[in-house]
């Protein structure tokens, strides 16, 4: 008995069967595979938002270290530069100008010609009154004889007089004689005075004419010009400016305007430092020599507040001669320096935690949800001497308040001091914005 093989329709089903569920056994892990994967990444992704929200709701703050160091405080003022002495040289005659002998920046000599006035008319002045002086002293010479002639007349006449017994001459003849002698005294009084007065003319034409040649009366620099050959002096009123001279540009002064708020700071001595714009990147030294009493007052031209500011003069050496009068310059003036003190930023003087999230527990401040940046509307005023408050974060990151006096301040920076200060204490500056 032989075995029928199988039907291979049978068989191929079968197979077909095998290979189908096979098939979709593994398809099926795949897709649970998939899905498993996707539902991990979902849940550390919600786990990781988790993490976000729920981490710790309490302010975070901007800390700095407290250390010692040295500070420099400086006074910023703004001026310009200018001779020691600047003399301005006019005319006290009027008249036409014939020659200009110099011109800017010409080094002159005291004594030296500058400019010439027309002579013309000054040497003819000289002339009559050197004429007038000459007719001053025949009026004299005239007025003398006159009185000796009257003299000898008077004395005759009381001769005669004596001898007559008083008959001859008459008396009216007689008080002639002496009126006669007189008037000739006196005419040689005023032919005198005649004298002198045309003397001092011819003295004043003469000085005119020296004043005629205009010469310089400072060893110096011509800064200014003002006067051209052909043009006329008019010196009625007032004298006119012709030329300005500097008398030594090595050494000048910076004059600068410093803030009411800032002169108490600023004392005879200093050292100080400019710029000026010609010079960019150059720094020049100076001294101050002198701070001014008086104020000067500026009205602001954003509002109607009134700016006061007190001059101070600073000595500058130019030896090299590349500064300039009128040069504006802004100086730095070093008022104080101090070494080896607390120091902190000018922002940890201001930081103050919110009022309504500030509770005291024990010996710190415990800290409430409070504002973003946890700042008082209102900023303190840090003042040379003042009491301030600095908050402290300690290792729990509480807040302890302690108490300090406020000393210079270079604007950024502030020296405190305070017996409860610790090189390298976490000093608060500024609360940090809270994630929502």
């Amino acid at each position: 008995m032989t075995d029928e093989p199988s039907d291979p329709q049978e068989t191929g089903a079968t197979e077909s069967l095998d290979e189908f569920l096979g098939d979709s056994q593994a398809g099926g892990i795949s897709k649970w595979w998939r899905w498993t994967l996707i539902s991990l990444v979902m849940l550390a992704g919600a786990l990781f938002i988790w993490w976000l929200s729920s981490g710790d709701s309490g302010p975070r703050y901007a800390t700095a270290t407290l250390e010692r160091g040295d500070i420099q405080v400086e006074v910023t003022a703004t001026g310009n530069l200018a001779p020691i002495n600047e003399v301005s040289v006019g005319s006290e005659l009027s008249g036409l100008i014939t020659e200009v002998f110099v011109d800017v920046n010409d080094r002159v000599a005291k004594g030296q010609p500058l400019a010439q006035i027309d002579m013309v008319k000054l040497r003819d002045a000289i002339q009559i009154s050197q004429a007038a002086l000459d007719s001053a002293r025949a009026s004299v010479q005239q007025s003398r004889a006159t009185v000796a002639q009257t003299r000898q007349t008077l004395d005759r006449q009381e001769e005669v007089w004596r001898l007559s017994g008083g008959k001859v001459p008459s008396r009216t003849e007689l008080d002639t004689a002496r009126a006669e002698y007189a008037r000739a005294l006196a005419s040689l009084a005023s032919a005198k005075a005649s004298v002198s007065s045309a003397a001092a003319q011819l003295s004043s034409d003469r000085n005119n004419l020296s004043k005629a040649t205009i010469r310089s009366s400072v060893n110096g620099v011509i800064l200014s010009r003002e006067i051209e050959p052909g043009q006329t002096v008019a010196a009625s009123f007032s004298t006119p400016t012709l030329f300005n001279i500097a008398e030594d540009l090595s050494v000048m002064e910076l004059e600068v305007k410093v803030d009411e708020a800032d002169v108490g700071q600023v004392k005879e001595g200093q050292k100080a430092t400019f710029t000026v714009d010609a010079w960019p990147g150059e720094v020049f030294p100076a001294t101050i020599k002198r701070v001014n009493l008086g104020s000067n007052s500026a009205t602001s031209t954003s509002s109607t507040s009134t700016v006061i500011s007190y001059g101070a003069v600073l000595s500058v050496r130019n030896d090299d001669l590349i500064l300039r009068p009128g040069m504006t310059a802004t100086a730095t003036i070093v008022t104080s320096e101090e070494k080896n003190v607390f120091l902190v930023p000018n922002a940890a003087l201001r930081f103050t935690p919110t009022a309504d999230s500030e509770t005291e527990s024990g010996g710190g401040i415990s800290m409430l949800p409070q504002r973003p940046r946890g700042q008082s509307t209102q900023e303190s005023t840090i003042g040379r001497g003042s009491t301030q408050m600095l908050y402290i974060l300690g290792p729990d990151d509480q807040l302890e308040k302690i108490s300090v006096t406020a000393g210079a301040s270079d604007g950024t920076r502030t020296i405190v001091t305070g017996s409860k200060l610790q090189e390298g204490a976490k000093i608060v500056t500024g609360a940090l914005a809270q994630s929502e």
